[in-house]
C-alpha cells in the first residue's frame, strides 16, 4: 500500500515537470499552428486544445478527452438560438480537427490513434415552441477515425426527416466493441476491471461494425 503510494506521488511529480514543455506551443512552427487555425481568432482556443492533443499523443499519453463548449448548458446546447450558434460552433471546431487530422497522418501517428468527435445524444428533429429542439436518444451521429478504421465511409441512415434510423440499426453496445476491436482489444474477453464496458453475444447486439473494420 505504501509502494502504490509512493508511485502515485511520484507519477503526479512527472505530471507536473512534464506538462509545462507540452505545452510550449510557441516551440511548433508557423504553418504548423495556421494549419490548426491558431492565427484566426475564431478557431484559436480550440485549434490550441487540438495542437495539444498532438502533442501529448507523440509524447505517449494513451486517452485524452477535449470538451469544446464549455459542458452542460455550453454553446452546443442546442434549445434555441440554432443557425446563429450552429453556424458559430462548427467554424470553431471544423479546422481544428481537421489540422489535428493531417497532422497525425503526416506524422504516422494516426494509425495508431483512434479519434473520435461526438456528443452526448442526439437532437430532435422538430422544434418544441417552449424549449427549441430537445435531447433524443432515437438518431444520433459520430464521427470517427484512425487505427486503421475505413476512411470515408458513411454508414446508417435515417429517414429524411431524421426522426428514426431506417438502415443499419446500431447501439452504443456496437460502438463500443467497434471502438474496441480498433484498439485491438477482443470485447468479449473477461475484464475484472471496475468500469469496463460489459458485452453480450446475444442476437449479435453487441457486434462490431464490421464495414469499418477494413
Amino acid at each position: 500500500e505504501l509502494l502504490a503510494r509512493l508511485n502515485t506521488y511520484e507519477l503526479a511529480y512527472r505530471m507536473q515537470m512534464s506538462v509545462p514543455e507540452v505545452l510550449q506551443l510557441s516551440t511548433e512552427t508557423e504553418e504548423t499552428q495556421k494549419m490548426y487555425g491558431l492565427d484566426q481568432p475564431e478557431t484559436r482556443e480550440f485549434g490550441t486544445q487540438m495542437l495539444a492533443v498532438r502533442r501529448l499523443v507523440e509524447r505517449g499519453v494513451r486517452f485524452i478527452q477535449v470538451q469544446h463548449g464549455a459542458g452542460g448548458a455550453g454553446v452546443w446546447d442546442a434549445h434555441g438560438g440554432l443557425l446563429s450558434n450552429h453556424e458559430r460552433n462548427f467554424r470553431a471546431v471544423d479546422k481544428p480537427i481537421g489540422g489535428l487530422l493531417r497532422d497525425l497522418k503526416q506524422r504516422g501517428l494516426l494509425d495508431s490513434t483512434l479519434v473520435i468527435a461526438m456528443g452526448e445524444f442526439g437532437r430532435t428533429p422538430w422544434i418544441n415552441p417552449a424549449r427549441g429542439r430537445d435531447h433524443y436518444p432515437d438518431a444520433w451521429s459520430l464521427m470517427m477515425t484512425g487505427c486503421g478504421l475505413g476512411r470515408g465511409i458513411v454508414t446508417g441512415s435515417t429517414d429524411e426527416d431524421g426522426i428514426a434510423v431506417q438502415d443499419r440499426l446500431y447501439n452504443e453496445q456496437n460502438l463500443f466493441a467497434t471502438i474496441f476491436r480498433a484498439l485491438g482489444i477482443d470485447p468479449y474477453a473477461e475484464y475484472d476491471l471496475p468500469g469496463m464496458p460489459t458485452f453480450h453475444r446475444v442476437e449479435n447486439q453487441a457486434a462490431a461494425i464490421q464495414e469499418l473494420l477494413v
